[in-house]
């Protein structure tokens, strides 16, 4: 049986894209470029093969910065409204998909927290925190 296509946009609709599971993986980074591009405390991200994914709009929209000195680090978002976006590796093997713009449940759950001895020093794991119905 062949894995549900899962449908993903930006903000503000202009970008859009599907991608299929498997994952290669599905994580939590803490490290200081995924908190600087994400502006939190961590990012979230599913990495599938370049074979799993396609673009249907926008392509044209996404623009891409490659920190010069990482090897594998990079980020996207939408030229119209800065949403972050899907981009593809160096290597053109795989799509990092920030999670947050995917229209449809991934169907699974992160597996870890990566780089978690580099997490912000004022992170605190949400099972730490109170739960609000709606903002407090």
């Amino acid at each position: 049986m062949n894995d549900p296509m899962l449908k993903g946009s930006c903000l503000c609709g202009g970008v859009a894209y599907e991608m299929r599971p498997p994952f290669v993986f599905f994580h939590y980074c803490h490290c200081s470029r995924c908190r600087k591009s994400s502006g939190s405390a961590h990012s979230t991200n599913i990495l599938v093969r370049a074979d799993q994914f396609a673009w249907t709009r926008g392509e044209d929209l996404v623009k891409r910065y490659e920190v010069p000195e990482a090897e594998h680090y990079c980020t996207g978002w939408c030229s119209v409204c800065g949403s972050a976006v899907p981009w593809q590796s160096r290597n053109k093997k795989g799509y990092l998909v920030p999670v947050g713009t995917l229209d449809d449940d991934p169907g699974s759950r992160p597996q870890s927290n990566i780089y978690f001895d580099s997490r912000a020093p004022w992170y605190t794991p949400v099972g730490d925190l109170p739960t609000l119905p709606e903002g407090g």
